[in-house]
């Protein structure tokens, strides 16, 4: 990856920068170090990058720059192809916002009564998100002026063109001021794209982000459905089930770190965390440990992890989908090293499936579905696992002194059977 910087040398407001810092990303994506410079300049700029890609902030935060929260006027509209999209992108824009006074950010699109939206549109709202087509009609029926807009963005116009917008596109652009930034984001730039920069953007700059091709074929890639609420418990299944030696937890946060370290920690797990706000001499204790084995499990952010190269991790798991194409990337590369086999599992919620389809299309490979494990499949796992490790000290000897132990409590009527599996039962419920 590309050197980075982090958002405090943009030139970004303090009420965005809090919001950041509280969201816990430690640093620009590639598509956000590119775009936002330009953007905050006021420059128009046509970014091809994928969904997943951090795009959402990359227009986000610029947008917030420019508008005036005293205003109740919309100032900055943004068109979405999916009512899915449109408010995914109003919650992160209303998360980033959460520190500037006054700010309404509103999601529209069809599917939701009509009327709820002209209440909102009437009492103001400086960032419209929506779908050309509810968007359009709000124009129609006079509940949205377009007079006062400052931006103009277009997120995913290919895909927009592909489901017929292009006239409802143009008739948008064509109500908006001549003066406004316009800012185009697509996954690919083919020619109705490239027309659409040329007649409604001013000389833009072109900013791009390609993903290298992966090819690590010894990695077993793998992802699980679940809900946000069941991830800790089905990690914890997954550990059980697989018992890898060492394995590697990614968060996208330094927050989400913290958190996931305590919870399992309370659960008995030899592990720790690691991100940014680690000192140097914690972060190097801390990789001593896991490399010596001592730590089974390490969590870790994206940046955090650059330095890490271990050549025993068996397993990756993102327990949250990454927020780069890129970093999805590097984060799996760090299992299967030095010709070893590997396996990568990435959890997914509802509304994240969309991420992991245009990581596999970006980067041109194949992530499988597998089931949620069952409790038993864990409970079969360990003791399997546990067998193994019986017969190979059987194997090594030097058993005297517990074959004595074993002899004085039969003494009290305790059968070698009863032992062995009172002692079985103990281990495997602790």
């Amino acid at each position: 990856m590309e050197e980075s910087f982090l958002f405090s040398q943009l030139n970004i407001s303090s009420g965005i920068l809090k919001a950041i810092e509280d969201m816990g990303f430690e640093e620009p994506t590639p598509i956000q170090q590119r775009s936002i410079p330009f953007l905050l300049q006021g420059r128009d700029v046509t970014g091809q990058a994928q969904t997943g890609t951090g795009k959402t902030a990359a227009f986000g935060i610029p947008a917030l720059e420019r508008i005036d929260p005293k205003d109740k006027r919309t100032q900055v509209i943004i068109l979405s192809p999916t009512r899915e999209l449109a408010i995914q992108t109003a919650e992160e824009l209303a998360r980033l916002a959460q520190y500037i006074r006054g700010v309404v950010v509103v999601p529209i699109y069809g599917g939701q009564p009509i009327g709820r939206q002209f209440k909102v549109l009437k009492t103001g709202a400086q960032i419209v998100v929506g779908t050309p087509g509810r968007i359009l009609d709000h124009m129609n029926r006079r509940t949205l002026s377009l007079s006062n807009i400052r931006m103009v963005v277009l997120d995913e116009a290919d895909q927009m063109l592909d489901m017929g917008f292009y006239d409802d596109i143009e008739t948008i652009m064509r109500a908006t001021p001549v003066n406004r930034q316009t800012v185009l984001f697509s996954a690919t730039l083919p020619r109705p794209i490239l027309e659409i920069s040329k007649r409604f953007q001013k000389n833009p700059e072109l900013v791009q982000v390609h993903v290298k091709e992966l090819t690590v074929p010894q990695i077993d890639q793998q992802y699980i459905e679940l809900h946000s609420r069941d991830k800790l418990e089905i990690l914890c299944r997954v550990l059980d089930s697989y018992d890898p030696k060492l394995t590697l937890i990614f968060c996208n946060t330094k927050r989400a770190v913290d958190e996931l370290t305590s919870r399992l920690h309370s659960r008995g797990y030899s592990v720790a965390g690691l991100h940014g706000d680690l000192k140097q001499v914690q972060r190097d204790r801390v990789m001593e440990k896991f490399r010596g084995g001592s730590l089974d499990l390490l969590i870790a952010t994206d940046v955090a992890a650059r330095g890490i190269d271990v050549e025993e991790i068996d397993l990756v798991i993102n327990f949250d989908v990454p927020q780069d194409i890129e970093y999805y990337v590097h984060r799996i590369g760090r299992t299967a090293r030095a010709g070893r086999s590997g396996c990568a599992i990435t959890f997914v919620g509802p509304q994240e499936i969309y991420k992991l389809r245009a990581i596999q299309r970006t980067a041109r490979i194949t992530i499988t579905r597998i089931p949620v494990p069952k409790e038993t499949d864990a409970a079969e796992s360990r003791l399997k696992n546990l067998s193994t490790r019986i017969k190979q000290a059987i194997d090594n000897g030097n058993l005297d002194r517990y074959e004595e132990m074993v002899e004085r409590m039969m003494r009290d009527d305790n059968t070698s059977l009863d032992i062995a599996a009172a002692l079985l039962k103990i281990h495997l419920e602790a």
